[in-house]
């Protein structure tokens, strides 16, 4: 069966993926996926857990686990499993590309329920502080350019540019109701792990010319690119900035289909990046990478 998944042509292996089962793993080379039962950590490999939007679960290649833009108990894309938080496990650090609602989520909760520091956008972060919604210990300030190792040397994450927006909305208890806040600049995440192995998250973004200075600087192995268009870029603006800029080995296509408006999807990127060294993988939400 495997031989068999192998021998098919992108199209075929395209709509196998799109139908596949939640929860499906795939074990990652420089050539194929395979399905695979083998722990990440045990496996001396780095998994990707994507559930939806930009909501997304990384374990490292020692166990530790990062979560990323944790919209997830109001997210129609998470699968329902994944809406009980503590289906997540131990959560070690939890990264914020931006205060959007479907970008912070539950990033506050899930700090709080794990002792996990946030970091995102020093503006953010200090809007959190101020309101009293996590303290200083739980959401440190950094800002683009800065690399932190909170998790040890060996990983190392560095925020970088990101072309959007980032107000936080906030619900006063005082008044019942919203406000708009400093939510700092948006940014995307380079995440180096114990192996050498590169992640670029690229929250919501536009695409812009400095994506070509990232992927000299950083050379990421696996980009997380938002494809659905409207509030981000569209598949054909997405397949350019992966073509042209990044260059990367592999590339998971994230935010799309959640709301109506972001109307791109996985076969257009296809398309649009035609002949093309990066290997994309069209994955549901609550389908697992290890790499």
């Amino acid at each position: 069966m495997k031989q068999a998944v192998l021998n098919l042509s992108r199209q075929v292996i395209l709509t196998v993926l799109s139908v596949a089962a939640i929860g499906m793993v795939f074990a990652v080379d420089s050539a194929q996926a395979q399905t695979s039962n083998q722990p990440a950590a045990k496996a001396g490999k780095i998994e990707i857990l994507w559930l939806g939007q930009a909501a997304t679960r990384i374990t490292t290649v020692t166990g530790k686990v990062i979560v990323i833009d944790p919209f997830l108990t109001q997210n129609p894309k998470t699968p329902p499993q994944y809406k009980n938080l503590d289906a997540l496990g131990k959560v070690d650090l939890i990264l914020v590309t931006h205060a959007h609602g479907d970008h912070l989520g539950d990033g506050v909760e899930l700090a709080k329920k794990n002792k996990a520091p946030l970091w995102g956008p020093a503006g953010l972060d200090q809007s959190l502080q101020t309101l009293g919604l996590l303290p200083p210990d739980l959401a440190p300030r950094m800002n683009k350019g800065g690399t932190i190792t909170p998790l040890g040397p060996d990983i190392k994450i560095t925020m970088v540019h990101a072309e959007h927006s980032s107000e936080l909305v906030w619900r006063n208890p005082a008044t019942g109701k919203d406000e708009t806040l400093v939510g700092g600049e948006p940014g995307g995440f380079i995440i180096e792990f114990e192996n050498g192995f590169k992640l670029y998250h690229m929250g919501d973004t536009a695409v812009f010319g400095d994506m070509k200075y990232i992927a000299e600087r950083y050379k990421p192995d696996l980009i997380m690119i938002p494809i659905g268009g409207h509030f981000v870029m569209n598949p054909q603006d997405a397949a350019y900035a992966t073509n042209e800029y990044l260059k990367p080995k592999y590339a998971i296509p994230i935010h799309y289909a959640t709301f109506p408006q972001l109307k791109g999807t996985p076969q257009e990127y296809i398309q649009a990046l035609g002949k093309t060294s990066t290997k994309v993988f069209p994955i549901n939400p609550g389908d697992k990478l290890i790499f």
